[in-house]
C-alpha cells in the first residue's frame, strides 16, 4: 500500500465503498482477488480513498488487508479500514476489533456510530451517555496509534428528526475527539434532497465540523442527496461504483463524480481521469460478475443514444440540442438507433457513423427510410443489429442484394432417440463462386447444426469464416394473436476475435429466423475480412 501521490488537494474527498458497502448487494461475491482488482480500477480511476472491508469481522477482509500490503501500489487512493466503536462497557485500548483496524495497516480508519437515539437503546441496548464516550474512546485511541479517523453517523436523518439534540451531540462528540470527517448518512434512504441539504447545513452551523455524506437509494435519490449535501457544504462524499449496494444501493459514484467536475465546476479527480470513467464502470461490473446497464447515467451505452427522428434532425446539426454533456468527457460515445420512428436525419448519422456518406443522395435516403419502416413493421428491429442495417444499406445502394452465396435449401432436424436424448442434424445446398456446394453438420441443437453445416460448406471457399465466433443469441417472440405461430425474432451477435457486431431474422419458426440472423452474421464478416462480393450465383433469391 502506497498513499496517494498525484490527487487533487484535501479540500474535498471522492470516498469509495465499493468492496464494503457495495459488496452486501445481493448477487455480489467477491474473492479477495476480485477485491484487489476493483481496488486497482478505482485508484486508476483517481478516487482518493478506498474503503477495502471490515478487517477482524471476516476472514476474506482480513486476508485483503494482509495482501494489499504487497499486492497493492496505490498511485491515487489511500486504503481505509471500517469498522465499530468499541463495545459498550469496555474501553478502546482493550477493544479487539480496534486491534484489528490497527493491525490491518490502513493509514485511515472508518468508525461507525449511531447517532440515532433509539438505535442507541434498542440495538445498541447501552444509554445515549455511554455512546458518545463509545464515540469519544475509540476516535482518541485510533488517533493516538497515528490513524486517520473517519466517523460514519449511521441513520443520522432519522435520528436528527427524532432528536435533533442527541444527533448533534454525536457529531460533535467525534469532530472534539479528533474526527477528521463526520460523515451523515441516509442509511434507510428514504431522506429527500431538500430535508438532507437543510439538515447538513444545520449540523454544520451547529459543530463547525468537516462534514461527508453517505446516501442510499431507496427513494431513488441517492445521487441528488449526495449533490445537495454538497451545496450544503460537505466536502466528503462516499459513493459506490455503479451504484452498488445493499438493497437497492448506494450514491453511484460515476454520475456524482460526473456531477461535481462538469456540472458543479469541481476538480475532483486527477487530471484526464474523468475520461475514463466508461471504460471504470464497465471494467469493475465485469469483475463483479453483473451485466453493465445499458441506461445508466454517463456510462451506459444508451446514455447519449439518439432514436427520434426529430431528435436526429436536431443533432445533425448541433449535437449539444439533445445532449447534456460530450460524451467524450466521460468515455462514452453518441450512437444513433435506426428503427422504424428514424427520419432521414437518423439514417444519414448512422449511415456517416458506419463510414457512408448519404448526404448527397436524398433519393437513396429515402428508400432506405423507407425499407426500415416495412421491415421493422413486420417485426426486424435494427436499433440492436448494426451489422444487418449496413447489410441493408449496401443492398439499396446497390440496388440489389449483395452477397457471397445464394442458398438452394435447407433443413433442419430433430430426432428423438430411444434414451430420451436427440440428435440433431442439418443439411444446407447453396451455390458460391459458382460452385453447387451440400454440406450437413451436427450440434447441440437446430441452430447450430445449422450453423455448422453453414460453415462446413462455406470455410473451403472462404477460410476467414475460420475466425467467426457466434458469442451471444437471443430469441423474442413477437407479440401477436396466433398463439405458436407468431412471427419470432433472433438477434445473433458475432465476433471475429477483434470486434463484435448483431445482426436479425425474423421468420415464422425460430429455425428460419436464426437462418436469416446467421446469413447475415456470416456476410457482414467476409465484409470486415476484406472479402469483395462476386456477382449471384443461381438460384438467385428474391
Amino acid at each position: 500500500m502506497t498513499e496517494a501521490s498525484s490527487h487533487p488537494d484535501d479540500t474535498f474527498h471522492v470516498f469509495d465503498t465499493t468492496l464494503r458497502d457495495g459488496a452486501q448487494r445481493e448477487g455480489i461475491n467477491l474473492t479477495v482477488a476480485d477485491k484487489l482488482a476493483v481496488a486497482r480500477y478505482l485508484d486508476e480511476f483517481g478516487v482518493g480513498f478506498i474503503e477495502g472491508g471490515w478487517p477482524g469481522a471476516n476472514p476474506r477482509d482480513t486476508e485483503f488487508f494482509a495482501r494489499a500490503r504487497d499486492e497493492l501500489h496505490l498511485r491515487h487512493a489511500q486504503l481505509v479500514a471500517f469498522g465499530a466503536t468499541r463495545r459498550a462497557g469496555g474501553t478502546a485500548a482493550e477493544d479487539p476489533q480496534l486491534a484489528a483496524l490497527v493491525a490491518s495497516g490502513a493509514p485511515v480508519v472508518t468508525l461507525v456510530a449511531k447517532a440515532h437515539d433509539r438505535h442507541v437503546e434498542l440495538a445498541l441496548r447501552t444509554t445515549p451517555d455511554e455512546n458518545l464516550e463509545m464515540v469519544r474512546d475509540s476516535v482518541r485511541h485510533l488517533r493516538a496509534q497515528g490513524r486517520r479517523v473517519f466517523v460514519d453517523c449511521e441513520h443520522f436523518f432519522d435520528g436528527h428528526r427524532g432528536n435533533r439534540e442527541y444527533a448533534l451531540a454525536v457529531v460533535r462528540a467525534a469532530h472534539e475527539a479528533g474526527a477528521d470527517v463526520v460523515v451523515l448518512c441516509d442509511t434507510n434512504g428514504g431522506t429527500l434532497p431538500s430535508r438532507v441539504h437543510e439538515v447538513v447545513a444545520d449540523v454544520l452551523a451547529e459543530t463547525g465540523a468537516r462534514l461527508g455524506i453517505h446516501a442510499q437509494d431507496d427513494a431513488g435519490c441517492a445521487v441528488a442527496n449526495t449533490l445537495a449535501a454538497v451545496e450544503a457544504g460537505a466536502t466528503h462524499v462516499q459513493c459506490t461504483a455503479n451504484g452498488y449496494g445493499e438493497r437497492v444501493g448506494n450514491a453511484n459514484l460515476f454520475p456524482v463524480v460526473a456531477a461535481l467536475e462538469l456540472k458543479m465546476g469541481r476538480r475532483v479527480l486527477p487530471p484526464g481521469r474523468l475520461a475514463e470513467t466508461t471504460r471504470i464502470s464497465h471494467a469493475v461490473a465485469e469483475v463483479v460478475n453483473l451485466t453493465p446497464s445499458t441506461h445508466q447515467p454517463y456510462v451506459g451505452v444508451s446514455a447519449f443514444a439518439h432514436k427520434a427522428g426529430l431528435h436526429a434532425s436536431a443533432i445533425k446539426v448541433d449535437p449539444d440540442l439533445y445532449q447534456h454533456i460530450d460524451p467524450g468527457l466521460v468515455g462514452n460515445t453518441m450512437r444513433m438507433l435506426v428503427s422504424d420512428m428514424a427520419g432521414r436525419a437518423s439514417v444519414e448519422l448512422k449511415a456517416k457513423e458506419l463510414g457512408h456518406d448519404l448526404s448527397a443522395d436524398r433519393d437513396l435516403v429515402g428508400r432506405i427510410v423507407a425499407r426500415i419502416k416495412e421491415q421493422e413493421n413486420a417485426g426486424y428491429t435494427y436499433e440492436a443489429a448494426d451489422a444487418s442495417f449496413e447489410l441493408l444499406l449496401r443492398d439499396e445502394a446497390a440496388g440489389r442484394r449483395e452477397r457471397f452465396f445464394t442458398v438452394e435449401s435447407w433443413r433442419a432436424i430433430v430426432e428423438q432417440t430411444p434414451g430420451g436424448g436427440a440428435v440433431n442434424e442439418a443439411t444446407v445446398k447453396l451455390w458460391a463462386k459458382g460452385e453447387r456446394i451440400v454440406a450437413t453438420g451436427e450440434g447441440n441443437g437446430p441452430v447450430d447444426a445449422l450453423d455448422r453445416a453453414l460453415r462446413t460448406g462455406l470455410e473451403r471457399i472462404y477460410p476467414q469464416l475460420a475466425k467467426l465466433e457466434l458469442v451471444d443469441y437471443k430469441v423474442r417472440i413477437l407479440e401477436g394473436r396466433h398463439g405458436t405461430g407468431s412471427e419470432t425474432r433472433v438477434l445473433v451477435e458475432t465476433s471475429d476475435g477483434s470486434a463484435e457486431w448483431s445482426t436479425v431474422g425474423v421468420a415464422a419458426n425460430v429455425i428460419a429466423a436464426s437462418w436469416q440472423a446467421l446469413d447475415d452474421a456470416y456476410t457482414y464478416g467476409l465484409l470486415r475480412a476484406g472479402v469483395q462480393p462476386g456477382p449471384q450465383d443461381p438460384p438467385a433469391r428474391g
